[in-house]
């Protein structure tokens, strides 16, 4: 019936769009999207991939110091020469005007020409101010800022020489005699590289590389802003975590782990290693001692350890 509402059809249904046929819809289709995006900038492209890979690999390593605010100087005729002795990197030797050559100087003179260091005159009051009034004796050498490496270039380079790693973790050392006297170890024992805090613990400085007797030109020294952080990856790289600690559950003689993949954390020779370090390791082990003695140093701690490593891998 005309006018009944409710019959099939009779209301008109509205659309929002276009209707079918009416081109609208096929207009729409041929608008332009903007410009092709670059191959870098789109997320399937191996292009896009390979600049997130490299962006990736440039956060892993660390900020080196840099600036001569950073640089350290040594003063003192016994102890430049000492310095250049051991072939410790060194940026320059300063001698002050009308020093007395004796036989400490003339070492001094002969051992940077042999090494290629710059060797420069300033006048007294020029060195007392370089060196912040130190007894320099007429000589002073500048070391450079030590450029350190990344923990994870340790593991790589105990994969480049087809060997089980082996890396030394310090917890809270802060006498840099101690972490030369560690690197020296290290470097001696086979050790592919030492781990160190960047907070509340010794660097590589002059006192470091004169202890290490120039292991620390062969051997890396790496820096990490969390050590447990850094234990944990570690982990999870395969490698197995050994603490030394006076209350170990394990001798170091009876150590099975020393032929795969190992990390080693020394404690300081006061605190030893710190609760949450202590909790991370997979192993606590003990060095047996003859009497009652509480600790022994962290280098020499290190040092009886990495030997007898170094003997377990020798023979298995």
């Amino acid at each position: 019936m005309a006018g009944n509402s409710q019959r099939k059809g009779a209301i008109r249904k509205t659309s929002k769009g276009p209707t079918a046929g009416s081109g609208g819809r096929v207009k729409r289709g041929l608008e332009g999207k903007g410009p092709t995006p670059k191959a870098v900038d789109r997320p399937y492209h191996k292009a896009h991939k390979a600049k997130n890979a490299a962006e990736r690999q440039q956060a892993r390593k660390p900020k080196r110091r840099t600036g001569s605010s950073d640089a350290e100087w040594v003063a003192g005729r016994n102890a430049v020469v000492e310095l250049l002795r051991t072939g410790t990197p060194v940026s320059g030797v300063y001698v002050a005007e009308g020093a007395e050559r004796d036989g400490r100087l003339r070492e001094a003179f002969g051992l940077a020409a042999e090494q290629g260091v710059a060797l420069m005159e300033v006048t007294r009051g020029e060195l007392d101010r370089l060196t912040q009034g130190a007894v320099h004796q007429g000589l002073a050498a500048r070391i450079p800022p030590y450029e350190y490496a990344h923990p994870d270039d340790l593991l790589e380079r105990a994969a480049e020489l087809g060997e089980p790693a082996l890396v030394v973790a310090l917890d809270s050392v802060t006498d840099p005699r101690n972490l030369g006297a560690v690197v020296r170890s290290a470097s001696g024992f086979g050790a592919h590289g030492v781990v160190i805090p960047e907070r509340r613990a010794a660097g590589m400085t002059a006192a470091a590389w004169k202890t290490s007797a120039g292991a620390a030109a062969r051997t890396p020294v790496a820096q990490t802003v969390n050590l447990v952080r850094q234990l944990k990856a570690y982990q999870d790289a395969g490698c197995m975590v050994v603490g030394l600690a006076a209350e170990g559950d394990v001798s170091l003689p009876d150590l099975d782990l020393a032929d795969g993949p190992l990390v080693l954390v020394v404690g300081s020779e006061g605190q030893g290693l710190g609760r949450l370090v202590a909790e991370t390791c997979d192993q606590l082990v003990s060095i047996p001692m003859a009497n009652d003695l509480e600790s022994l140093n962290a280098g020499v701690a290190a040092s009886i350890a990495l030997y007898a490593i170094a003997q377990a891998r020798a023979t298995s």
